[in-house]
């Protein structure tokens, strides 16, 4: 279908509890770029963007039901080794909840750590590439 040629992801948006914390939590882990909007903060990570509610932030346009803190399920693809993202978590001290464990992402069959962010949301990485 030609249309899905046309489209790639943006930004999409999480809920945190607590600016300074998530602000450092997703600067050091992810390496994103810390974004003031208004009275609040977006994530930017190369072209994608991470769109933050959160106290104080204000908009005219949420979900249905807008998303809380810690209910955000988000794979994130390490380009390396998954030992090179488990031992990055381990610096960083982020607990690894799961893995490795083999999934199947967007690039087909992969190996993927799960943790959380400050919030509890779930996050993951996943490495396509072999050992």
């Amino acid at each position: 279908m030609a249309i899905m040629v046309m489209i790639k992801l943006d930004h999409f948006v999480i809920h945190v509890s607590d600016w300074e914390r998530s602000n450092d939590f997703y600067a050091r882990v992810f390496g994103v770029e810390v974004i003031k909007r208004g009275k609040g903060y977006a994530y930017r990570l190369g072209d994608i963007q991470i769109n933050c509610h959160g106290p104080g932030f204000e908009t005219d346009t949420v979900a249905r039901l807008p998303v809380q803190p810690g209910n955000s399920d988000i794979c994130f693809v390490w380009r390396g080794p998954i030992e090179g993202a488990i031992a990055h978590l381990r610096e960083q001290q982020v607990p690894v909840e799961v893995g490795p464990v083999t999934r199947h992402g967007a690039q087909g069959q992969g190996t993927s750590v799960y943790f959380r962010d400050p919030d509890g949301s779930l996050l993951e990485f996943i490495s396509y590439r072999a050992n």
